[in-house]
């Protein structure tokens, strides 16, 4: 009876959320992951996250039938949901991969941010943002503020989780996968300290 009762909660479903408007259960036959001094436990399930990024390319493919959108993956963390993504997307398209990196103005504006990798001629261009999770929206800022000054067409960002009671802007995050609590999250791209990126679930903070 005790070893079923530990097969039974090893397989237990973790956690239930309503997110956007469909229920999700995320269940995992390992109780919790340590990555460096932190406990993680399961959150959502490679399948979950499979159908949240087949919904975006879905609406992309539907909004931008008969133009070519250039994808900006912004790195380090939407690497995986970019490539899964990419894979469904039908319509001709360009992607170029960059980071928003830190530097010190000499105006008194302080830290500035500057795109880097970024070799494509954006003006007059449909870009699509590509992030892994929008949470405070501080990168988002910057990013609209970037491209909008290098002229583009239009702009528009794909994020694959979004905290929306941590996102106080007022840019309209056009496609979202999932909405999440205000919890800190690793794998699928996602990490903590380094550590986590290669997880195929979602795994949140054990609190």
């Amino acid at each position: 009876m005790e070893v079923l009762n530990k097969i039974r909660i090893l397989m237990e479903i973790r956690l239930l959320h309503s997110v956007s408007g469909f229920r999700y259960l995320c269940a995992s036959t390992m109780e919790s992951i340590q990555l460096g001094d932190k406990t993680f436990i399961p959150y959502l399930q490679d399948d979950v996250i499979h159908e949240a990024v087949q919904r975006i390319a879905h609406r992309i493919n539907e909004d931008y039938a008969g133009k070519k959108p250039l994808f900006l993956v912004v790195l380090n963390g939407a690497f995986l949901f970019a490539a899964d993504l990419m894979r469904c997307i039908n319509s001709d398209c360009k992607v170029s991969f960059v980071k928003l990196a830190s530097y010190e103005g000499t105006s008194s504006m302080g830290q500035m941010k500057q795109l880097i990798g970024l070799n494509e001629d954006l003006k007059g261009r449909d870009i699509i943002v590509v992030e892994d999770i929008v949470d405070s929206g501080n990168t988002i800022v910057h990013l609209d503020h970037l491209l909008h000054e290098a002229q583009a067409n239009s702009v528009a960002y794909a994020a694959l989780l979004f905290k929306p009671k941590a996102y106080s802007k007022d840019i309209r995050i056009q496609y979202v996968g999932m909405e999440i609590p205000n919890d800190f999250i690793v794998g699928y791209g996602l990490d903590y300290d380094g550590m986590g990126r290669n997880l195929k679930d979602i795994w949140v903070i054990k609190s």
